[in-house]
């Protein structure tokens, strides 16, 4: 595809779950840079990243220490499954029938459209509290509808529009974080911005833990914002593109929040903190944090609009949706979110933030159990035909090897979990640390391994197989 082709690709997304064809690829690697710095500058980051020093008790220090560790560690898997969308042109979920099978991948896709819901709502929230705080006369449930017809409205344009944003985001969110930094280290008004706090190695840990997973809450659908690159592009190009992106931009976020928090009187909410840290420019801030919750949002609603389409495409495996099906099932999850956040308590932002802690223990194994199978059972080489076929074509409809493998994944990490949902024995012998994740991960990748590697008859019919990169027609 030429440059002017590339440039003349149609505003409004037409593809769904379907596979890109080469001649509808366009876009550059640098894009997926832009894309993941811009979306992360915004309020839900700097909040989490703000509870290392709020709620665990760290220092200044040793809190920036645990997110650059946590933030390097997570955005490796996540950017692994980036660079998966250019060589595959299908979205995450969809792809996922690769590993799991037809009717194996359901259970995983209904965990990450729930998840994606939950973020939704939650961001809505956050936006109809940041508009009433800008401006008192706008009730929140009316910023809540504000901030979900934005996001809505971007999701429904699509991929193209998405892009175009976060590279305008970029520059204005990065600008407007340095700056609000700069005011905040020259304007601090308190004696223990240093001092307070110290270190604790459990507190050290679930600082870690919290940004680790919030780049693994990205891995469900990172590579729905890379598919439409041409397969040309190198594996590495895009995973560096979005790891350096993704990393950079919510280890700045997860920053601010601690530098705020800090630097104000203990006890101030972390949103309430920025405004009152950053003074005159307090209110600028927050109106840029507000547009882009809202342009990041729209993220969590492709996705979550994708994960629909992908599960009911498991019975229905005749229909690509449209664009129109995509804008139609937009609009249905966004009153439905709406209605959901303006009637529901002031604890509603929390309570999802439990319930997305909650599914990552689900999501986790099945990270472990993509990467290995793409990077090293198939080495990125998939039968895009049997992905959508209702049998599963040659990965049928239940992968045995990879459910007994995710089963094991998620009953190794309860013992290990510490989420407001649920509280393993463990934990308690390590302060609160949870390191579920970390166990997940470490046992179920070399438990799925075994298990794929074996000479079995699901293995040997998918080896005699002739297996194509192709379309799927």
């Amino acid at each position: 595809m030429t440059t002017a082709q590339r440039n003349a690709a149609p505003l409004i997304e037409k593809h769904t779950i379907g596979y890109v064809p080469p001649e509808d690829r366009h876009g550059k690697v640098r894009d997926l840079f832009t894309l993941w710095f811009g979306g992360n500058i915004a309020p839900l980051p700097i909040v989490t990243g703000a509870l290392g020093v709020q709620i665990f008790h760290l220092n200044l220090l040793w809190g920036v220490i645990a997110i650059i560790v946590g933030q390097a560690v997570g955005g490796v898997l996540m950017a692994l499954h980036s660079a998966q969308g250019p060589q595959m042109g299908i979205p995450q979920m969809i792809q996922s029938r690769a590993q799991f099978g037809s009717w194996g991948a359901l259970l995983v896709t209904v965990i990450a459209g729930v998840m994606y819901v939950g973020f939704f709502a939650s961001n809505i929230v956050l936006a109809g509290k940041s508009l009433h705080g800008i401006e008192a006369s706008v009730s929140v449930p009316v910023g809540i509808v504000i901030g979900a017809l934005g996001s809505g409205l971007i999701g429904i344009i699509g991929y193209k529009f998405i892009h175009i944003l976060n590279r305008i985001g970029t520059w204005v969110l990065g600008i407007g974080i340095f700056v609000g930094f700069g005011y905040i280290l020259t304007h601090i008004s308190t004696a223990d911005f240093i001092t307070r706090g110290g270190f604790n190695f459990a507190g050290w840990l679930a600082t870690v833990s919290l940004s680790a997973l919030w780049q693994i809450a990205f891995a469900p659908y990172v590579s729905d914002y890379s598919r439409y690159l041409p397969a040309s592009v190198r594996v590495a190009s895009t995973f560096w593109a979005t790891y350096l992106g993704c990393t950079i931009g919510s280890t700045l976020a997860f920053v601010f929040g601690a530098v705020a928090v800090l630097a104000v009187p203990p006890g101030a909410d972390a949103m309430d903190a920025v405004k009152l840290a950053t003074g005159p420019l307090g209110l600028p801030m927050l109106v840029l944090f507000l547009l882009s919750v809202i342009s990041h949002n729209a993220l969590n609603l492709y996705g979550a609009v994708l994960a629909v389409i992908t599960s009911l495409q498991t019975f229905a495996y005749r229909w690509i949706p449209t664009a129109k099906a995509r804008a139609v099932l937009s609009v249905v999850i966004l009153i439905a979110c709406c209605y959901g956040a303006i009637g529901a308590s002031t604890n509603f932002v929390a309570n999802l933030v439990d319930l997305v802690l909650a599914l990552l223990v689900v999501l986790v194994p099945w990270t472990a159990i993509n990467l290995i199978d793409f990077y090293v059972i198939h080495k990125g080489k998939y039968d895009i035909r049997s992905i959508f076929q209702v049998d599963g074509g040659i990965y049928g409809r239940f992968n045995p090897q990879a459910l007994i493998a995710y089963a094991i994944g998620i009953a190794v990490q309860i013992p290990f979990m510490n989420t407001p949902m649920y509280a393993g024995p463990v934990p308690k012998y390590l302060d609160g640390a949870d390191l579920s994740w970390v166990v997940g991960l470490l046992l179920t990748s070399p438990v799925y391994y075994w298990l794929a590697s074996r000479d079995t008859v699901y293995r040997r019919r998918q080896n005699n197989a002739q297996v194509t990169s192709g379309a799927a027609r």
